[in-house]
């Protein structure tokens, strides 16, 4: 099961401001995502900056599009970071999120745990050939994220001529 947990913001978060002592924050996070990679949850993770470098887009029933820039009112409704975990169940998920330093050091910190849906949640009301997109989706998302992380070849260059050997001009053909 995949759960999507959100670090609420806080006025401070959202303002930049980080704790006086964000050193041991960083460890102390540092150290449970560790745990979480080494038993296999963490999938993803992430801060997120504040709702005042971002944007959101509203879509009205009539088709029109707006663009609203930050920032966005009601800090409590905000989110600050997330973690993207892979957990036998949502009981399984509380745990982990029980072993969470507080993410808002001074604060009241909440985290929002939130399961996904998969595509078999929608096998009673999405088409058949949906199933076969999101395959197929999901196959050039993996194989896009493995060739990012491959590491790049260097492509050797060949060295300039020295005086004492003329250059090679290729052969033309015809």
């Amino acid at each position: 099961m995949k759960v999507l947990v959100f670090v609420k913001a806080t006025p401070d978060s959202e303002a930049g401001i980080f704790p006086a002592d964000s050193d041991k924050l960083f460890a102390a996070m540092g150290r449970f995502n560790e745990e979480l990679v080494k038993a296999g949850i963490m999938k993803e993770a992430d801060g997120l900056k504040p709702s005042s470098a971002g944007k959101r887009v509203k879509f009205s029933d009539d088709g029109t599009t707006t663009v609203l820039d930050g920032p966005f009112a009601e800090t409590k409704e905000l989110v600050a970071g997330y973690w993207i975990w892979d957990v036998k169940s949502m009981d399984e998920a509380i745990a982990w999120a029980r072993k969470c330093p507080n993410p808002m050091p001074g604060d009241e910190g909440v985290l929002e745990l939130r399961p996904t849906y998969a595509m078999e949640d929608f096998v009673d009301i999405a088409p058949p050939a949906e199933f076969e997109r999101e395959k197929r989706l999901r196959k050039t998302v993996a194989r896009q994220q493995r060739a990012k992380a491959a590491p790049k070849r260097k492509v050797a260059k060949r060295a300039a001529p020295t005086r004492k050997q003329p250059a090679r001009r290729a052969k033309s053909k015809k």
